[in-house]
Formats: C-alpha cells, sequence, structure tokens
C-alpha cells in the first residue's frame, strides 16, 4: 500500500503573520507531495512496500539517494505540520518541560541551542529535537531530508520536534533573514503534541 499525503491540520493562512499562506500552500502542495510520489516510486515492487515509513528510515540503506531523499522528506514534513499550530507558542509543561530543563537549564537555554542548530546548518537541512530512550532530550541538525531515525545520522534519538531550513520552508516571507523565521517559529509550536511524540517515544 502507498503513502498517503496527511490533511493539513490548518489552513494554509492559519499561521500567519510568522508563515504566510502562500509558503504554506506551496510547501505542502508541491514540495511535501513531490517528497510523497517520488516514495511511492522508490517501494513499488519492492520489499519496502507496506512497512512503515520509520521502518523504511531505520533500515535505509544510505546509498540509496531517491529513498533517502523522499522517504526522509516525507516523513519530516509529517512531523513538522503536526508540530505547529495556530494556537502554538509557549512553552512545554510536564514531563517535557522537565526534561529540557534537565539537559538545557531552562527553556532559554533550549531555545539558544536549537536556534544555533537551526541558523548554523549550511545550506538545507533540519534542525531536531529528540528523545532517548529513558526520556533524555538532544538537539542536533542533519542536512537536506535526513533524519535521526535513519543509521549514523545526527544524534540518533527519536525526533519529536523539527524545524525545516530548506529555503522554501520560508524564503518568499523571509528572504535571506532565515534568523527571522527561526524566532517566529517559536509562535506556532505545538507544545502538546511535541509532549505526545515525547511520551510516546522516551
Amino acid at each position: 500500500m502507498s503513502f498517503q499525503l496527511p490533511n493539513l491540520p490548518y489552513a494554509y493562512d492559519a499561521l500567519e503573520p510568522h508563515i504566510d499562506a502562500r509558503t504554506m500552500e506551496i510547501h505542502y502542495t508541491k514540495h511535501h507531495n513531490g517528497y510523497l510520489t517520488k516514495l511511492n516510486a522508490a517501494i513499488e515492487g519492492t520489499d519496502l512496500a507496506g512497512k512503515s515509513i520509520e521502518a523504511i528510515l531505520k533500515g535505509m540503506d544510505m546509498n540509496n539517494a531517491a529513498l533517502r531523499n523522499n522517504g526522509g522528506g516525507y516523513y519530516n514534513h509529517c512531523l513538522f505540520w503536526e508540530a505547529m499550530s495556530p494556537k502554538g507558542g509557549g512553552e512545554p509543561a510536564g514531563d517535557l518541560a522537565a526534561a529540557i530543563s534537565g539537559k538545557f537549564g531552562s527553556f532559554a537555554g533550549f531555545r539558544d541551542a536549537f536556534s544555533n542548530a537551526a541558523a548554523s546548518r549550511f545550506g538545507s537541512g533540519w534542525a531536531w529535537l529528540c528523545v532517548h530512550p529513558g526520556g533524555k532530550v538532544e538537539i542536533c541538525s542533519t542536512a537536506n531530508q535526513d533524519n535521526t531515525l535513519m543509521p549514523g545520522i545526527g544524534c540518533g534519538g527519536h525526533p519529536i520536534l523539527g524545524l525545516d531550513v530548506w529555503e522554501h520552508a520560508y524564503y518568499l516571507h523571509y528572504q535571506n533573514r532565515r534568523p527571522d523565521y527561526i524566532d517566529a517559529f517559536y509562535n506556532v509550536i505545538n507544545w502538546g503534541q511535541v509532549a505526545a511524540e515525547y511520551e510516546a517515544h522516551k
């Protein structure tokens, strides 16, 4: 069975002014849909058909460029949309907040580290907050559409929050001002969803 494009959980303009409607529409209908189409083509007729996207990524042949790029692109964007909300922003609570404070000293410390991972990624890629078995969290970044589920990539934990720093994610609105886009992202983070991912994978 082929993968499907998930329903976007809000309207294209719902995250404005932080992420503009035109960028959201192009990002979702063109970029994410493109990764989906090429992922399905890459697994068609292989023993990967019918496997979960997580299983495909964890068992990835890193020399298979089509599967690596498009499997990563599909998964990463599925996580990205869910991690944002028109009612987002603020700070995490509960066990996730405790894990973040334990690792980074405070939410401000987390924000500095996460922003630096996103801003310092040369070229295209992602910044991630990951959880390891036992509940410890870690920040890292990956190039292109790689993610931390793939063998030997990044910090190796399960991604629970990702920020897309490909130019297609922000250039129409922010042009070359990636730091402004990163700052705006904190206004739309759906911490309830991130906490649910944390609980599911710690």
